[in-house]
């Protein structure tokens, strides 16, 4: 065991490293670095659990920061367990860094998730937790292993941490623990200030066990993460009592700790003298980036300790793959890249429904053949039509993960986030659903996976005004414009940061859940209707989708006019067509189920879709803004620009002008010009 004396050394050398950081790229937050410097070093040279030879080793427990702004201790240790250099904490903020200022997940180098917006990485924590109990399920205890998570007060506070709490307790996950460091200092003022809570007792409402203790006792510490282990029935909450900037100095030697200006700047800039501060932590002011010797003892017996550990787990797995040939593939294949073959073209849709029911019909396929496939809604599953899933499994409960369908509640946040850490954790594709209008409670979280190329699908139904009696708080209007901007922007591999994709009928559907299930590199987004729509394709012409958009009428030699839409849009297009044929025209008509995938063909297609030089007509039932780089500047795009009303979807169709004789008018209005 270590000593008491030596861990007490060997955090002072973390909390030296972070201000020195911050210190010198002349910003962060140095502040709760130092408080939490003594957890996360009994956590990480005690009891964390990974492979130092192999950082993917599935088994490995994982850590997830909430607080990315605590990033400085979270490299420093990772530097004193190998996985950074010293070299990389001087390089600390600075361009082409490897340690950015809020952690960007980075498996090699040990970091988990990226963290930066409060009460997201324990949400992801409860994600995996999740995601291993469910691989335990289906493989055995073996491969159990802990999730462990840090939080502050601004995660405890983010209305989020309500749904990670709630779904924690009541799940029972025992092997999720988290450490809360309760240091009473926010950004800009005292946490007594703005919260008076009992949050142990909030915990222990939820269905956790709470363990409190002083943050900066490594003993304390020690006992309390021994006992949270050794839970079976409840997620454990260690409430850590600790000091914000623990060790800062004055000038003057006076002691500068608990003061909130040290939590989002340079100690120096704070009030504190980094010399005095480094020389009281025990190290060199004119080398602060250093080492201590007790440090590389500590990490070093540690390593020794993990490589004992990961070779008994390894000779328990290779036992279990002897003996269980087949089930040793299907875990192989549920943390492949490449997801499992589905014949998408076996799949018989209905005609002329809605295409939140084609989804259901796919879904429903998934449950059957896709094993470690995750569906989630949010209280919404015999509406957004995730019951195709559900139907066909069962959900997950407490003592009993075998099931594959997750009831998250009322919490559309929160089981975005969870998804996110299920695919973090690996060994799951995971699903979610929800009304479309309510994607704008889950755009932080859709945000986050796309900075990490997080293969998560989102359903979104009730895609437009035609959500109907349920009035404008229930119609998406703006929803796709902003939705789609994520189309627009390329992720740190140069890509399309999400696929986003509103089907226009029931083959199209299945077409566009054949793209989102191939899609391993980024998340997803599926827009359907709630209302039956015309079968306008078939399951071959549908495949063009993978295109972006297509020609699904194409006259006999020059258009006289291009007709572009998607979703539900299209059939009107369709019915306006011999409208216009009538009056000689010829009509070219254009579903674009993916402006993002559209736009990364070649010029050459693109022209062949929609020509220049020949007048595009656009239809969207968002704003017109969400057809603008199909149609063009010098296109007409009829979409609505005001909020919906309560009335009959096929009302709203009449009053709002989504018809095939508007479309018509329209269209004759711009040819006239």
């Amino acid at each position: 065991m270590n000593s008491i004396q030596t861990l007490n050394r060997v955090a002072d050398n973390i909390r030296m490293l972070s201000v020195a950081m911050v210190e010198k790229s002349k910003s962060g937050h140095p502040g709760g670095a130092m408080g939490g410097a003594d957890f996360i070093n009994v956590l990480y040279s005690e009891f964390l659990e990974y492979d130092p030879n192999n950082p993917l080793w599935i088994n490995r427990d994982r850590m997830f920061l909430d607080p990315g702004h605590m990033s400085p201790m979270l490299y420093s240790v990772l530097t004193l367990a190998g996985k950074l250099s010293i070299n990389d904490l001087k390089e600390f903020r600075q361009w082409g860094s490897v340690t950015s200022g809020h952690p960007e997940v980075d498996f090699e180098r040990g970091i988990e998730n990226t963290s930066g917006p409060l009460g997201q990485g324990h949400t992801m924590a409860v994600g995996a937790a999740i995601a291993e109990r469910f691989i335990a399920a289906r493989f055995g205890e073996w491969t159990a292993h802990k999730i462990y998570t840090f939080i502050s007060d601004g995660g405890i506070q983010e209305e989020i941490s309500q749904g990670a709490g709630r779904i924690a307790g009541t799940l029972g996950l025992s092997n999720l623990i988290m450490f809360f460091d309760s240091n009473n200092v926010q950004l800009s003022t005292k946490v007594d200030e703005v919260s008076c809570e009992d949050t142990g007792k909030k915990y222990e409402a939820w269905g956790w066990k709470v363990i409190h203790i002083d943050g900066n006792d490594a003993g304390q510490i020690r006992q309390a993460l021994k006992e949270a282990k050794a839970e079976t029935e409840k997620p454990t909450l260690i409430i850590g009592k600790t000091i914000m900037g623990k060790g800062a100095m004055k000038e003057n030697g006076e002691s500068f700790e608990n003061q909130v200006s040290t939590h989002g700047q340079p100690i120096s800039a704070a009030g504190a003298c980094a010399v005095k501060t480094i020389e009281n932590l025990g190290g060199n002011a004119e080398n602060p980036f250093a080492i201590f010797p007790e440090s590389a003892e500590l990490y070093a017996n540690r390593k020794k300790e993990l490589e004992a550990i990961v070779t008994k787990k390894e000779a328990i797995q290779q036992q279990w793959e002897k003996e269980n040939p087949a089930l040793a593939k299907k875990l192989e294949s549920f943390f492949a890249k490449k997801p499992i073959d589905v014949d998408f073209s076996a799949i018989v849709q209905k005609k002329d429904q809605a295409t939140r029911v084609s989804s259901a019909t796919v879904l429903a396929t998934f449950a059957h053949k896709v094993e470690n496939m995750i569906v989630s809604s949010a209280d919404l599953s015999n509406s957004d039509k995730t019951d195709g899933f559900l139907n066909n499994s069962k959900p997950l409960v407490k003592g009993d993960f075998s099931g594959a369908f997750l009831q998250a509640g009322v919490c559309e946040l929160t089981m975005a986030c969870l998804m996110n850490g299920m695919a973090l954790h690996g060994g799951i594709i995971p699903v979610c659903g929800t009304f479309f209008v309510f994607s704008d409670y889950m755009k932080p979280a859709i945000r986050m996976a796309a900075l990490m190329q997080l293969p998560v699908k989102y359903i979104f139904t009730h895609d437009a005004f035609r959500v109907g009696e349920d009035g404008p708080t229930h119609q998406p209007i703006e929803q796709e414009a902003q939705i789609r901007l994520l189309e627009q922007i390329k992720n740190h591999s140069g890509v399309n940061s999400t696929l986003v994709l509103r089907p226009a009928d029931a083959d199209e559907s299945t077409v566009a859940w054949k793209l989102a299930y191939e899609n391993t590199k980024t998340p997803t987004v599926l827009i359907f209707s709630r209302q039956n729509i015309k079968s306008i394709t078939t399951y071959e012409t549908a495949l063009q989708s993978e295109k972006g958009a297509y020609i699904i009428t194409k006259p006999a030699g020059k258009p006289d006019v291009i007709m572009v839409a998607n979703g539900s849009e299209v059939s009107t297009l369709v019915d306006a067509k011999p409208l216009l044929e009538e009056k000689g025209l010829k009509v070219q008509i254009v579903s674009a189920p993916s402006e993002g995938l559209f736009f990364d063909q070649s010029q050459s297609y693109r022209e062949e879709v929609i020509p220049p030089n020949i007048p595009v007509f656009a239809l969207t039932a968002g704003i017109p803004s969400t057809m603008l780089r199909l149609a063009g500047t010098t296109g007409k795009i009829v979409g609505l620009e005001h909020f919906g009303y309560s009335a009959p979807a096929a009302v709203l169709d009449e009053k709002f002008g989504f018809t095939a004789q508007n479309v018509f008018e329209q269209v004759m209005s711009m040819i006239k010009k």
